[in-house]
């Protein structure tokens, strides 16, 4: 058998290795033989060789230059952490102070809420007139507050965007329409929809609102309405609530009533149709009333090509609140899809008192 060639390297050549390498690894690599083979003859032969320590082998020679040291390129972790918590901390009193808005009426006797369905102020197929009519209403008569669950502008973004070419409306023109509706009247609430969500947080209207002094909040909004006699009405708005059934297109709102808070009023848009239905809550013997708003975007493309249904009854729907009869009582809250005729019951329930 042929012995292995390692075998041909004296004991020697390995201690000269090892000395002029400075370990055993570079000395086996140099001289073509294993590792475990020099470390071995060392081991044997008591070879007279003294490794050099590592923080010897190898010093490199001092640069001829100093780099000023730059400071972290984050806040340290425990200023993160304080920001962590103080975020989190106003992120609950935000979200714990959204669960139920208090609104404080200063107007004694009845009101009404004219809930305006998807305004859609930039699209073509938007009765227009009818949104200066009625925020005229909401001007006008006494008592009457105006209010919005979204969709403002159409909002075409990312691929839906080409969508402007086929309106004569165009995106800058869109937001001018938004902020002269906006500016017509003051509103008690306004919903962020699905349309308005696609701004992402750079909403305009977002800013619109603000300065109006509006309340704007994304998806829904849920207020407590304190009259001067005392008496507490909750109003619960969604641009959708969630559950859908083909036999009753209040179905969504029904179901927050029936699982959810048990408040007077459930209203919400979002599908451009009109629906309502009214249950009574068992224990406490309220009334709540679920309604669907449909839109002021009366001719819809989309619905066409997709075969949807007319069931829109009226752009918006009028809540007419008598905050002087009993919470149990089933007119405290009637409802009315002809905003005039709304206008004219709350000017002569008021005139009664």
């Amino acid at each position: 058998m042929k012995p292995p060639h390692n075998l041909k390297v004296t004991n020697e050549q390995i201690m000269e290795a090892v000395e002029q390498y400075g370990s055993a690894r570079a000395a086996a690599k140099a001289l073509g033989v294993n590792k475990k083979t020099v470390l071995l003859r060392v081991k044997n032969h008591a070879l007279p060789v003294t490794l050099p320590k590592k923080s010897e082998r190898f010093e490199p020679p001092p640069k001829p230059y100093e780099v000023a040291p730059l400071p972290e390129d984050d806040i340290p972790i425990e200023q993160l952490v304080e920001l962590r918590k103080r975020q989190f901390r106003h992120k609950r009193e935000y979200e714990e102070a959204s669960k139920l808005i208090p609104v404080q009426v200063k107007l004694r006797g009845p009101i009404g809420l004219l809930h305006f369905g998807d305004p859609h102020v930039d699209d073509d197929g938007t009765d227009i007139e009818a949104l200066e009519r009625h925020t005229d209403l909401c001007r006008v008569t006494e008592g009457m507050f105006a209010c919005n669950v979204g969709d403002t502008t159409n909002n075409w973004v990312g691929r839906l965007a080409k969508l402007y070419g086929e309106q004569s409306t165009s995106a800058a023109q869109a937001w001018k329409l938004a902020e002269w509706f906006i500016k017509r009247t003051d509103w008690l609430y306004m919903i962020a929809g699905n349309h308005d969500a696609w701004s992402g947080s750079a909403d305009p209207i977002k800013w619109i609102a603000k300065q109006q002094g509006t309340l704007y909040k994304s998806s829904e909004a849920r207020l407590e309405l304190n009259f001067p006699c005392g008496r507490k009405v909750r109003v619960n708005a969604r641009h959708d609530f969630a559950g859908s059934s083909i036999w009753n297109p209040a179905h969504g709102p029904m179901k927050a009533a029936m699982l959810g808070s048990r408040d007077h009023i459930y209203v919400a848009g979002h599908k451009h149709e009109s629906a309502y239905s009214v249950l009574k809550d068992p224990q406490n013997g309220i009334a709540m009333h679920a309604i669907k708003v449909a839109s002021y975007k009366v001719y819809d493309r989309y619905a066409k090509e997709k075969g949807f249904r007319d069931n829109a009854l009226s752009p918006c729907v009028v809540t007419v609140i008598n905050p002087d009869l009993p919470e149990t009582h089933p007119d405290m809250v009637k409802v009315f899809w002809e905003p005039e005729v709304a206008a004219e019951y709350l000017t002569w329930l008021r005139g009664r008192r």
